[in-house]
């Protein structure tokens, strides 16, 4: 299972849409959509970049759940996840925010700064709603593991490695043994992310976890093509090169790529 993750409106909104196209005919499973958010506790340099380049787009909360039906209409058909921090969604008001998230047909929602324990009225109003609420669990969790991984919905998301998101050359060795922990407790599949960016390291955790996530290396793909994204003339080969670098980095998966 392969699930990539993109920012709402970076480069622009209607990029968004391309990007998130072209990851699905990568063979994305699920798409993770940021949202852009001025104090990203779990972000590192190259997201909060993004962050900062739909932030002048003025993306934010609601018009990201607004995105999904555009997402929908131009022919994203896999389910669809918002990665959001809390403080947007107390600004808007829980309540509020799953009555847009429900009626926008988001699939799920995951808030990387609300720990488990303090996330029982948002659990509440998501199975309400008919919303995945997507939990996480890192090697830190330890005692926590079980009960997390035996409440987790859609599917479980292990932090790799400890600090912010980014890319990474290496993971760390306990990791293997981290993921047989969880998969032990959940019963919903079970995804890492966290500096994953390599072949290689998709290669050796497909033999450990149910999914992959991605997400920095795409971003900073995205990135590196830069203005050929935002130009008529240069767009279609440019969203052509980021489909076959994500194709690349899921090869192990055995997804096909058809640009």
């Amino acid at each position: 299972m392969f699930i990539p993750f993109i920012m709402a409106g970076d480069p622009h909104p209607d990029i968004t849409v391309e990007l998130a196209l072209a990851l699905q005919e990568a063979g994305a499973d699920i798409l993770e959509l940021g949202v852009p958010y001025s104090d990203p506790l779990a972000d590192g340099p190259i997201i909060q970049r993004a962050t900062s380049r739909a932030l002048k787009h003025k993306m934010n909360l609601p018009k990201a759940i607004e995105l999904v039906p555009v997402l929908r209409k131009k022919g994203v058909k896999i389910p669809i996840i918002l990665f959001t921090y809390y403080n947007p969604v107390l600004q808007l008001g829980e309540e509020f925010f799953f009555t847009l998230v429900k009626e926008n047909g988001v699939d799920g929602v995951l808030i990387p700064d609300l720990p488990f324990e303090e996330s029982e009225s948002i659990r509440k109003l998501s199975a309400e709603a008919g919303v995945a609420c997507i939990s996480l669990v890192a090697p830190t969790s330890k005692q926590r593991i079980e009960k997390i991984a035996s409440s987790a919905q859609g599917f479980l998301y292990c932090v790799s490695s400890l600090g912010v998101t980014g890319v990474r050359d290496t993971l760390p060795d306990e990791l293997e043994s981290f993921l047989m922990e969880v998969k032990q407790y959940s019963r919903v599949p079970v995804a890492v992310g966290f500096g994953i960016s390599t072949s290689e390291q998709v290669s050796m955790l497909k033999n450990y976890s149910d999914g992959i996530i991605i997400g920095s290396a795409l971003v900073q793909k995205m990135e590196q093509l830069g203005d050929r994204l935002l130009h008529e003339e240069t767009k279609q080969e440019a969203l052509n090169e980021f489909q076959r670098y994500a194709q690349m980095l899921t090869a192990p998966l055995g997804k096909r790529c058809t640009p």
